[in-house]
This record gives C-alpha cells, structure tokens and sequence, in this order.
C-alpha cells in the first residue's frame, strides 16, 4: 500500500527514512512529480525501472541539494557554471561527465560515461533532498510511456500500490520537464526542450545544437538523456497534432479559442499564453483520456501551439504523445 505523506517536517523526514530503506517514494518539483530513490542504491535504482516497466536503457535524472552538491559527482566547465549560476535551482538538467569517484549507480546513467543532474526549485524537493542527506535519482512518477503526473491523484492512478509512498507536494509550477542539454563535448547539445527555453540557453552560452533525432537514439539504444522516447507521455486514446477541424467523437486539447464540433474540450490557455499552457498540458491529457474514454471518444485532437519558447517543449511532447505505439 502506499503512503501519502503530507509536506510537514514529519511528512519529509518518513519520506527521507523510506528512501534510506531503499524504497521509492515520489515528490513533487516544479516541473512534474518525480519517483525518487536513493541514486546510489543499484536495487533501489533497478525498482524505478521495474515499477514504471521502464527500458534499462533510458537514463535518469539526478537531483541535488546545490550545485555544489551535483558538481562533486560531475565535472563541469565553464559554460555549466555559468548555466548553474542562472538556472539553478529550476528547471534544467545538465548531461556531464561523471567523476571517477561518482558513487552515483552506474544503472540511473544507463552505464555512460555521463551523468544527467539537476538541482530542484520545488520547497518540497529542496527539503526531502536536505533531509535524506544524498543524491535522489528521479524520473517522472508515472508508469513509462504515460502522461506525466503533476498531482498526487496522477501518481497514485499510475503507481498506487508499486511504491512506498507519496509526498503531496502540491502544485507543479512548470508542469513540463526539464530542459535537458549536453555539455559533455565540445558543442552544447539540446537533447530535450522544457522549463528553460533554448533562447534563454543561447543568451546564457551562446550556440546551442539540436541533438540526435528520437527516432535515430531509440533505434541505436545510445540514450544520453531521459525522457528521449519516441512514443511517451502516451495516453490510451489515439492522439493527432495541429488539428484544424474536429469530429463528432474527438476530444479537443484547444489552445485559444477551441474549434467547434468536439464532444469534450479541455482549454490549455484560452489567452494563447505558452506558460499557461505548458502548466495544463498533462493535466489536460489526463483528463481528456479519462473522461474522453468514459464518454467514448475516439481520439484526442490538439489545436496547434506556436514552436518557440515553450511551445517548442508542448510541441515535443504531443509529437511523442501522437508516435506510433
């Protein structure tokens, strides 16, 4: 059975014992909810997989405390420290090289040579993270290839029952993952847009790459960042991107003003504003699957959002939501 925990120091220091234990326990950040476990506990690590039916060779993110705390078991250089300086604590995740001494699991980096790290801005991650002491490896809380989850009542529809407890964490702020980039070489990789924009990372470093295509990462097996599946965050109703017209039986994700003729509509930013929008975006495919599915509808048609700022993080999630199965 799992635990739901409340935010109170009580709440923190339990969630803090469990992962001691090598349980899983999940959190709230403020991107989504994460399903933590102690990052250098091989069998703790092995139980995230094994509760999301996860491929082993999708690596997962790493949360810390501090910079600090990250770049002990990371090297840096001088575009990461500038990076950390900017964005941290928030919504970025830097992909670098591990240090020989890292005693992060070689399994949360799916035996790279890289680690993938991040340090939270949620209050409720900031003090599980105090509390337990050590690095807390975290995908998103949710059974792999699903919509991520950005309340308890999303976690505990995916994951009740699979793991130890959940913190109510309240509200996801951003409620899209992090922003994930490549410093491990030379040039600076995008390997996934979120929370941070590529406009505020080239402002910050200068030029930014786009990475390998998804579908060229899953077919080599040469993941370097989480959350790089070409089907994922899938809900069980078909999906279709850029909808210009609706039928009788779809469910509408609209953005703006919604097109007429769908049997349920759920409004991401009826002012046509990204950050509304990327805050609803699971949400709404939760609800729109739930209830789209009870009420028979055959697909969820999303209108079309602009691909810039992030739009372009929405648009990368309704494109993997929308791949074949």
């Amino acid at each position: 059975m799992t635990e739901v925990l409340d935010r109170t120091d009580r709440g923190i220091a339990r969630a803090a014992e469990l992962l001691r234990a090598g349980e899983l326990v999940a959190f709230g950040t403020e991107t989504v909810y994460g399903l933590g476990a102690d990052a250098r506990n091989a069998r703790a690590v092995a139980a995230i997989f094994q509760a999301k039916g996860r491929p082993h060779f999708n690596p997962l993110i790493c949360h810390y405390l501090s910079p600090e705390d990250a770049f002990r078991h990371v090297t840096p250089d001088a575009r990461a420290e500038r990076l950390a300086e900017m964005f941290w604590p928030g919504p970025l995740t830097l992909v670098l090289p591990r240090r020989v001494t890292c005693p992060v699991a070689l399994l949360a980096g799916a035996g790279l040579e890289t680690l993938a790290v991040r340090v939270p801005a949620h209050a409720v991650a900031q003090r599980l993270l105090a509390a337990f002491g050590g690095p807390i490896a975290a995908p998103s809380a949710n059974r792999s290839g699903g919509v991520s989850p950005t309340s308890v009542a999303h976690v505990m529809s995916g994951l009740g029952g699979r793991i130890a407890a959940v913190i109510d964490s309240g509200t996801c702020r951003v409620g899209l993952e992090s922003t994930v980039l490549d410093l491990s070489g030379p040039a600076a990789f995008l390997l996934r847009p979120g929370g941070v924009n590529l406009e505020a990372l080239e402002a910050c470093i200068g030029q930014v790459r786009r990475g390998v295509t998804l579908d060229q990462a899953e077919q080599s097996r040469t993941l370097r960042s989480p959350g790089m599946l070409v089907s994922h965050y899938a809900p069980a109703l078909p999906l279709r991107m850029n909808a210009a017209a609706v039928a009788a039986d779809d469910a509408l994700l609209a953005f703006g003003p919604p097109l007429p003729g769908a049997r349920l509509v759920f409004q991401l930013s009826a002012a046509e504003n990204l950050n509304e929008a990327a805050a609803r975006l699971f949400e709404g495919l939760h609800w729109l699957d739930a209830q789209g599915g009870a009420l028979g509808c055959a697909r969820i048609a999303a209108m079309a959002v602009p691909a810039h700022g992030l739009g372009l993080a929405i648009n990368d999630r309704l494109s993997r939501a929308a791949a074949p199965r």
